[in-house]
């Protein structure tokens, strides 16, 4: 028999892995060959017990040798409801070991964002955004690697990591060709479920797998036999080795180390003694070793495996009730028996403790013979020492989860105070299982509603659908009086709103208010009602709500937060309708303060939300007051990135600044803005209402700088089709989709999409520059229903000059030119020219300025169509100016 390694040439558990260590030799080399060099990530994966933690104690050796910085993690099997504590062991020592002031310095805004999950930065007041914080991770290890380069990062039993982690590493993968760093990690297939499988599938599909890390073959087990015992060692005990251990290196090794300390000899007649050798290092075996070393070190173990991490004989031995001697001499003891070791640092693994188990396998063995009643009830008294160690509610949750309701209201107040404190590091699930776990308790009568809101509170980005569940329930019983019932009604209803039953929504709030005696709770509800309903595009829910909106606001002066809302809520109302622009610039102005928003009703404040802002600037941008949208519209995308959140407030808000640029005809930048929208939605889910707004926005920056092509393929990839969402989309989807379908030849479905969107506009939406319809359909039907067309025209002359911006009937002089010919031609475009000049509207401002000049066949218009066109980044309407030019040319 051959024997595929000599003694001593490699250690013993990377036997058969040559394949593996050369590629992660040729991606160390790579990493240290170029500063500039993307990033790489390798998983290894394979069973309990194949090698995983050797070929990562392999990487560093090889990484280390070639003087790259190393920094390493593990998960645990026991500590996957800790938020972050993967990515807190790779990244805290490094950041620790900083000074404050240069800690900050160097992670810059992010510091504050992703400080208090790395445990280097206490959490600010407000809900930490989880994208947000999950960004900032990402962008520490971007400016680390720069710092430390050539830096690796080794995430051992990553299937056992925190969701936090996972979802961390996720982003991080998906962003490694702008980060030089190694990342290689190791994972068993499957024992991981729901978001955390998601997302360490999301990180692996980006990397590289390695070879598979398969078990040894009887020949390399023969090797490692003679390399471990001698080259004595027969060729039948060699072959029962591996008969027993079927193969796998962690088990082989320890087998092996058995055999030595048995002083067993590796002859055939003493191979029948393996198998009973091989038991008692797993499963019962090893609780009947570890019952042989006694009573205390069975405690000490037991205790051991309940800590999981940081395990330290002090703690050790205050859980397991033994003086600080008998502890020592336990830990000893299983030291000796190879159940505990001493933190290996040169292997760089970092450890809060003195002990770590010898393998996973053990400690699983270990805490799984912990009889279930003493296990529960360690776990409560794992909890108070965490607590009395001063480390922290959040700290001791993961030992709370685990005890037994008893009514305990000193446990419902610990775990509501881990929520705050997992909610405050952006942890929102782990905030979730402490108040889930504190209903089971349960929480007195007078407390149980609070519970159920703060959990509502907890899981609405998260779930709706749940979310709905638990507010009506604490709605439902008492506990919940005042403005706290308030607060609760409004969560529910935009719960329901998140998981679009809109309609749902309106009831709820309107329902609270005709009960609810208090003036000024009656007034925000009544607020919040007028605000789904105003968002709501088929304004199904109320009839005559627009009138009721009027009457109330009329009598508001913009005291309070409530009025301003009903100032903000009737200013879009009329934007939407088209009645006077300046009305409704002048109900906006009366809901500001001193020119800004107020205190309560800003893009981060929770109170109302971000839609009453985002009214607010909408109104503010389609009449024709561009500068002060695109102030709030800065003012949203900088709030939220200071604030850290990156989810859908940030899609929306990179949204609205596109829509500001489009309305200005800065179509370049708008384009831009508008694909990071939509770049940052597709993370959150598709089919939101952001996710139409990003989408629609974009459709129709491209439809004006005539690319039709790629305008139809980011209709097709992101489903740009019927059926609509049932909330507002500016501008409005079906006219924007019916020009693109005109533009695409498909005439027949683009007329019908336009006369989709009259029918939908007769619900009230008469604004002829949020649903220019008539416009468009108008032109559609020139050729083939004259008449219709010129009434439509017409029409929306009349609407538009009823709106009164200088957009507005522009657009429709523009419309009305369209359809006319010879000198009532040339006199309607120059008087839509006139008035987009003086529109801050430049595209609309340079189609007008072409089509005078094709009109009056003038080379001057032409040129200065032109001019305007190139600086709005209007390609198609450039090129159609030059060929007019051209042929302008030839006649003079």
């Amino acid at each position: 028999m051959t024997e595929v390694r000599r003694a001593g040439a490699v250690p013993a558990s990377l036997w058969e892995r040559d394949e593996e260590v050369a590629t992660i030799a040729r991606a160390v080399d790579t990493l240290c060959a170029d500063r500039s060099s993307p990033g790489t990530l390798l998983e290894a994966r394979g069973e309990a017990g194949v090698g995983k933690t050797a070929l990562l104690a392999e990487t560093r050796r090889i990484a280390e040798a070639r003087g790259c910085t190393v920094w390493s993690a593990r998960g645990g099997e026991t500590l996957r409801s800790v938020p972050f504590n993967v990515v807190r062991q790779l990244l805290q020592p490094a950041l620790v070991s900083m000074l404050p002031e240069e800690a900050r310095e160097y992670l810059g805004d992010w510091y504050d964002i992703a400080g208090p999950a790395l445990g280097i930065a206490d959490p600010g007041e407000r809900q930490a955004d989880p994208q947000g914080v999950c960004d900032g991770l990402v962008a520490a290890v971007r400016r680390l690697a720069r710092r430390e380069w050539p830096l690796v990062l080794l995430i051992d039993d990553a299937h056992w990591a925190d969701q936090e982690t996972l979802r961390w590493l996720a982003a991080l993968a998906e962003r490694l060709d702008e980060t030089s760093v190694l990342v290689v990690i190791a994972r068993r297939p499957g024992d991981v479920g729901g978001d955390s499988a998601r997302h360490l599938e999301a990180a692996t599909a980006v990397g590289r797998p390695l070879a598979p890390l398969n078990a040894l073959t009887p020949e390399a087990t023969a090797g490692l036999t003679r390399a471990t015992l001698g080259a004595h060692a027969e060729a039948a005990f060699c072959r029962e080795v591996w008969a027993v251990t079927g193969g796998n290196p962690y088990e082989t090794v320890e087998l092996l180390a058995k055999v030595q300390d048995s002083e067993l000899q590796p002859v055939e007649a003493e191979a029948a003694e393996l198998r009973a050798l091989n038991r008692s290092a797993r499963g019962g075996g090893l609780v009947a070793r570890l019952e042989q070393l006694g009573v205390d070190s069975t405690r000490f173990a037991w205790a051991a495996a309940i800590l999981g991490g940081g395990i330290t004989v002090d703690m050790v031995a205050r859980l397991a009730t033994l003086d600080r001697a008998d502890a020592a001499r336990c830990a000893e003891l299983l030291r000796g028996a190879r159940i505990l070791a001493v933190p290996d640092a040169a292997a760089g693994q970092p450890s809060a403790g003195d002990l770590e188990f010898v393998h996973p396998l053990i400690a699983t063995a270990v805490y799984n013979s912990i009889p279930d009643a003493l296990r529960t009830a360690m776990h409560g008294i794992a909890a108070q020492l965490v607590a009395d160690s001063g480390l922290g509610a959040a700290a001791a949750s993961r030992h709370l989860l685990k005890v037994h309701p008893d009514d305990d209201q000193e446990v419902v107040a610990q775990l509501r105070e881990a929520a705050r404190e997992h909610l405050a590091v952006g942890a929102p699930d782990a905030a979730r299982r402490c108040l889930e776990r504190a209903l089971q308790e349960p929480p007195l009568p007078e407390s149980h509603a609070r519970v159920l809101f703060e959990l509502g509170c907890a899981t609405l980005l998260t779930a709706p659908a749940t979310t709905i569940g638990h507010l009506r329930t604490a709605l439902a019983m008492p506990g919940l009086e005042g403005e706290q019932r308030v607060d609760a009604v409004f969560r529910l209803s935009q719960a329901l709103l998140h998981n679009d039953q809109l309609e749902e929504a309106v009831r709820t709030v309107e329902a609270e208010a005709a009960r609810n005696p208090d003036p000024s709770a009656r007034l925000r509800l009544q607020a919040a009602q007028y605000m789904w309903e105003g968002i709501h595009a088929g304004e199904t829910s109320s009839p005559h709500r627009s009138a009721r909106l009027t009457e109330l606001a009329a009598t508001c002066t913009g005291r309070d937060n409530a009025e301003r809302a009903l100032l903000i809520l009737r200013g879009f109302d009329a934007m939407t309708h088209g009645e006077s622009a300046e009305e409704v610039v002048e109900l906006c102005d009366r809901a500001l303060v001193n020119g800004r928003l107020a205190p309560g009703l800003g893009w981060t404040d929770t109170e109302w939300g971000l839609e009453l802002p985002m009214m607010l600037a909408s109104s503010y941008a389609y009449a024709d007051r561009l500068d002060r949208a695109e102030a709030l519209f800065t003012e949203a995308l900088r709030a939220y990135e200071s604030a850290g959140w990156s989810g859908g407030h940030l899609s929306l808000a990179h949204a609205y600044v596109g829509l500001g640029h489009r309305r200005r005809g800065r179509l370049r930048e708008a384009e831009q803005s508008l694909r990071e929208s939509l770049r940052i939605a597709e993370r959150v889910g598709r089919g939101l209402p952001l996710y139409w707004s990003a989408t629609c926005n974009l459709i129709d920056t491209l439809l004006a700088r005539g690319h039709v092509e790629e305008a139809r393929t980011v209709a097709d990839q992101y489903g740009f089709a019927p059926p609509y969402p049932s909330t507002i989309v500016l501008p409005d989807p079906r006219p924007v989709r019916g020009r693109l379908l005109l533009a695409t030849g498909r005439t027949k479905e683009g007329v019908n999409e336009l006369e989709a969107a009259e029918k939908a506009a007769a619900r009230g939406r008469h604004n002829p520059v949020v649903v220019p319809w008539a416009t468009e359909l108008a032109r559609a039907l020139a050729g083939e229903d004259p008449g219709r067309a010129a009434r439509l025209a017409t029409d929306a002359r009349r609407q538009a000059e009823r709106f009164g911006t200088d957009t507005a009937i522009g657009e429709a002089l523009r419309c009305a030119a369209a359809l006319e010919t010879g000198q009532r031609a040339v006199r309607l475009a120059a008087q839509a020219v006139a008035y987009l000049e003086a529109s801050p509207c430049q595209y609309e401002h340079a189609a007008a300025r072409v089509e005078y000049g094709l009109a009056a066949r003038s080379a001057a218009e032409l040129n200065r169509g032109l001019a305007l066109a190139e600086s709005c980044g209007a390609d198609g309407l450039a090129a159609r100016a030059r060929e007019a030019l051209a042929v302008v040319g030839q006649a003079g």
